[in-house]
This record gives structure tokens, C-alpha cells and sequence, in this order.
């Protein structure tokens, strides 16, 4: 498993588990990243740390700390 900051942009990944608090995992869940979810890491932007993923047709930014918390697998 790796957390979503360390992929590349372009690469594809299945989200395994949402670390951190409840309100966080609660607001994540929310906004459709559950657990089997595939997600796809569009652009990482230097300037202010976030991630930009696609998740379900719709784009998400994600701050890069919290991305950390937000483990993946790769497809194989």
C-alpha cells in the first residue's frame, strides 16, 4: 500500500483505507472516496501542496497531508 502524495501524475490506484480522525474519514466518505474506490492522480500542483484526483467522473484537490492519510493500491 502507499499513501496518494507519493504517486505520479496520470497513475491509478484503488483506495484500501482512510487513516486519520472520524470527521475526516466522515468528510472524505462524503465526497464518494470509500474503501475499493479507484481514483486516478491528475496533477500535482508545487504551489500550495495539493493534488488534484479524479474520483468517479469528478475532480477532487486534496491538500498533500491529507492525501497522506489516504492509502491506496496500485491495479495490478
Amino acid at each position: 500500500m502507499v499513501s496518494l502524495d507519493t504517486l505520479s501524475p496520470g497513475a491509478s490506484a484503488r483506495l484500501v483505507t482512510l487513516g486519520g480522525d472520524r470527521a475526516f474519514r466522515c468528510r472524505w466518505m462524503e465526497l464518494g472516496l470509500l474503501p475499493g474506490t479507484a481514483l486516478r492522480l491528475v496533477r500535482r500542483q508545487d504551489v500550495g501542496g495539493t493534488l488534484e484526483l479524479e474520483v468517479r467522473g469528478c475532480r477532487i484537490s486534496v491538500r498533500r497531508g491529507e492525501a497522506r492519510a489516504l492509502l491506496g493500491q496500485s491495479p495490478a
